[in-house]
């Protein structure tokens, strides 16, 4: 049973950090890339970090180049995502997934990262 469960939100300052993990069960976790994700109520989910099995190679959405940085570790079913000067459009609850399920009913109950003074 595929599983991903995400924590490491909270309630930050303007220009704080927050370092997001998702912990994946239920597939061969070093076989696949990763994405963390990240929606709006109301808005359409944003792709914003992708990185392959291997770590061999990252990609970033422009809102988070620079900011974040996405990494795994194969040994514990783990890929984080370090996101740095957050900013308050940066709120929104934050999901990891594997590219190849999107599609599916598999998404974890996210982890809600809010920016606010």
């Amino acid at each position: 049973q595929v599983q991903l469960v995400e924590s490491g939100g909270g309630l930050v300052q303007p220009g704080g950090s927050l370092r997001l993990s998702c912990v994946v069960s239920g597939f061969t976790f070093s076989d696949f890339p990763m994405s963390w994700y990240r929606q709006v109520p109301g808005q359409e989910r944003e792709l914003i970090a992708y990185i392959t099995n291997s770590a061999s190679a990252t990609n970033y959405a422009d809102s988070a180049k620079g900011r974040f940085t996405i990494s795994r570790d194969n040994d514990k079913n783990t890929v984080s995502l370090q996101t740095n000067s957050l900013k308050p459009e940066d709120t929104a609850k934050y999901y990891c997934m594997t590219p190849s399920l999107v599609g599916y009913d598999y998404w974890g109950q996210g982890t809600q990262v809010t920016v606010s003074s």
